[in-house]
């Protein structure tokens, strides 16, 4: 599976040292004291400095996208990645079975841009599905033209969607999106559910002024369908950097929308599992012994979850962010496109996972706004 190319630039050798290394607590953005430890037998996955091991794979397919969210993305000016510049079907399918075969990972999801854009997505659904049979895999889109390859991603083996869909109203959803196209994601969503890529859940973002009041609406609509809707955070990614804490819908301000709205929320008894979404289960105040379903709330800005977080990051030209929010990136493309072996790959990434942070700044309990830098790239350009 090597292409040919320029020889490799090698991984720094893996060096053998203390388990306790990994608990050294150094300031946030410090560079990690050294490589990761050598890999012992059956500890061979993606770990970092304060011992949390990367098992969820997040794979961004293409920087483009056919809508223009106004959290995400400017209104026009965004300079797309020549097709050269992005990871081939081939390379894709490589970084998978890196990432499963020597580095513990259990799940993969397909992101963008939006990935729907890429013409060669059935095959890659294909290819990896045909290296693993058991492994989910996951695909988050705003399901404008889902409605015609639904069918098609079942069949090559995808397990199921996230759809982003912040409106049900055609003029907010314009607003928003910069785009007249909820038609064709409602369209979308409905051919997915058919398709059987269930469980669907549904992420909306709140945006105060614009769609906040939105909340329980949104939730009716996804309890009636069996969807699970996911509210999130605004975070600070979008390209214009116009992001405020102030003008965010907080986690807090969104339970209070829900319970105005008649819906009585509890803590759901399952298990977390380093998940980004508090799960809620869900009943309505007139009958508050049936629960319809649940509603996952992703606080990533004030009740932050970055103890312990599992996602490992490969943008679309090949690059490692060990966190969302990373300011650093690791390139893997160049040994893609090398000589080098799967092990040298499989070396670099774990390296780059050493580094990973110990949060992102933004939460109120320990480090503070003070120490939050907003990426450069938004987050079309990194692959949520």
């Amino acid at each position: 599976m090597n292409a040919s190319g320029p020889p490799a630039r090698r991984s720094l050798p893996i060096r053998a040292v203390d388990p306790a290394d990994a608990r050294l607590d150094p300031a946030p953005g410090d560079a990690p004291a050294g490589p990761p430890p050598a890999p012992a037998d059956g500890q061979r996955g993606l770990v970092d400095r304060f011992g949390r091991v990367a098992t969820d794979l997040r794979i961004s397919l293409i920087d483009k996208c056919n809508l223009r969210c106004t959290y995400c993305m400017p209104a026009d000016g965004m300079a797309w990645l020549p097709k050269s510049k992005l990871m081939t079907a081939a390379e894709v399918r490589r970084i998978v079975m890196i990432g499963v075969r020597d580095l513990g990972v259990r799940e993969l999801r397909l992101t963008g841009g939006e990935p729907l854009v890429r013409v060669d997505l059935v095959d890659i659904v294909a290819g990896i599905r045909e290296d693993h049979p058991d492994l989910p895999i996951s695909l988050t889109t705003n399901a404008v033209g889902l409605e015609k390859k639904a069918e098609a991603l079942a069949a090559a083996g995808l397990s199921r969607i996230n759809v982003s869909l912040d409106t049900l109203h055609a003029s907010t959803f314009k607003e928003l999106a910069r785009r007249d196209q909820l038609d064709a994601t409602l369209d979308g969503v409905a051919a997915a559910h058919a398709a059987g890529l269930t469980p669907i859940k549904i992420n909306a973002v709140l945006m105060r002024g614009v769609n906040d009041h939105e909340a329980p609406q949104l939730l009716d609509w996804a309890l009636k369908r069996g969807y699970e809707l996911r509210f999130i955070e605004q975070m600070p990614l979008d390209a214009d950097h116009g992001w405020r804490k102030e003008n965010m819908v907080t986690s807090a301000e969104i339970r209070e929308s829900l319970a105005a709205g008649g819906f009585v929320l509890s803590s759901d008894p399952r298990e977390r599992n380093g998940a980004p979404a508090e799960r809620f289960q869900v009943a309505r105040a007139e009958s508050t012994e049936s629960i319809e379903g649940t509603v996952g709330i992703i606080a990533s800005v004030t009740e932050p979850f970055c103890t312990d977080c599992r996602r490992t990051r490969i943008t679309a030209e090949g690059r490692i962010m060990a966190c969302l929010f990373s300011r650093t990136e690791t390139d893997l493309l160049d040994l893609l496109r090398s000589d080098a072996s799967d092990e040298d790959i499989a070396n670099r990434w774990r390296e780059a996972m050493w580094g990973k942070p110990r949060a992102h700044g933004m939460d109120h309990t320990g480090l503070g706004d003070e120490d939050f830098v907003q990426p450069d790239r938004s987050m079309s350009a990194i692959g949520g």
